[in-house]
């Protein structure tokens, strides 16, 4: 099996296409399996790396939560990258891997062609950061003490995936059953050290202002915790698009994969041709006429 160091921990990764490279970065509930109808498809065009994150086999678990953060996150991106010899990718990450994709933005602009950003938000709520909390405590409780297949069953059936439950029944059974086999410790750790104490979309803002990488921000319109956030960073970074989905809930590569998939490939295009631009300032002005 194929690894990458990171630190003192193998990421297990898997690797195809030939050309431009683009690193994919998974969410809390799946793995690198679940870009697998997205490897399909842009590996024609791109060389695509798939890994999946640490906590995750058959990547290492460590142990201790100390070895689990956003920015630890961030930086195996980088390192995978660097075991690769790849000198700049694009990134694309769903939840907590859109989190690491767009930190990476804004902590390793010289290695990122561009980052697509999908259904990122969860906790940025001020007046609903108290139920996150308390959810991603409930949760680490409930992986320590019942195991992955017990501890997820609330979690699958969440406001943000029964969309995908309703219009896709058996992949969402799959979905279910992959879940069910992750590593209840590498799980623990991931709330504790990641999703627990990751920095709100709100408190980037001065970092989104200045940042420079074309960011592709993407969200389903039934996914109410990342709306709000993702209209935020379109609204302060001059060089983000927002894509907002129909009828869609949070892991829209999962729910819409053919929509998901032309609609990346459009934002790649315009990058790689050298056509992605930022805002136009003129378009900031509040007023319905031009200034004089």
């Amino acid at each position: 099996m194929p690894y990458a160091k990171s630190g003192d921990v193998n990421l297990y990764y898997e690797e195809c296409g030939k050309g431009t490279p683009i690193v994919w970065v998974h969410e809390f509930a799946d793995d690198l399996n679940g870009w697998e109808a997205q490897l399909q498809y842009f590996s024609r065009r791109y060389r695509c790396i798939a890994y999946n994150a640490r906590g995750y086999p058959p990547s290492d678990v460590p142990k201790a939560a100390s070895k689990y953060s956003q920015a630890i996150a961030t930086d195996d991106i980088a390192n995978v990258m660097k075991h690769l010899k790849i000198r700049k990718a694009h990134v694309i990450g769903c939840s907590m891997g859109a989190y690491a994709a767009l930190h990476f933005a804004l902590r390793y602009p010289r290695l990122a062609i561009s980052c697509t950003v999908v259904g990122a938000g969860y906790g940025s709520d001020p007046d609903k950061r108290t139920q996150f909390l308390n959810d991603n405590n409930v949760m680490i409780k409930r992986f320590l003490e019942l195991g992955t297949a017990e501890a997820v069953k609330p979690y699958q059936i969440g406001p943000a995936r029964v969309q995908f439950q309703n219009k896709n029944p058996r992949g969402f059974e799959h979905f279910c059953a992959e879940f069910a086999k992750h590593s209840a410790l590498g799980s623990a750790n991931t709330l504790t050290g990641v999703q627990g104490k990751r920095p709100t979309i709100y408190s980037l803002e001065s970092a989104l202002r200045k940042c420079r990488v074309p960011l592709h921000i993407m969200s389903g319109d039934e996914d109410d915790n990342c709306l709000d956030p993702g209209v935020f960073i379109k609204r302060v970074c001059p060089s983000a698009m927002l894509t907002v989905v129909p009828n869609t809930g949070h892991a829209v590569n999962l729910e819409e994969p053919v929509l998901f998939n032309s609609i990346v490939a459009e934002f790649l295009a315009q990058v790689d041709s050298g056509r992605w631009r930022r805002r136009d300032p003129r378009s900031l002005n509040k007023s319905t006429m031009a200034k004089s």
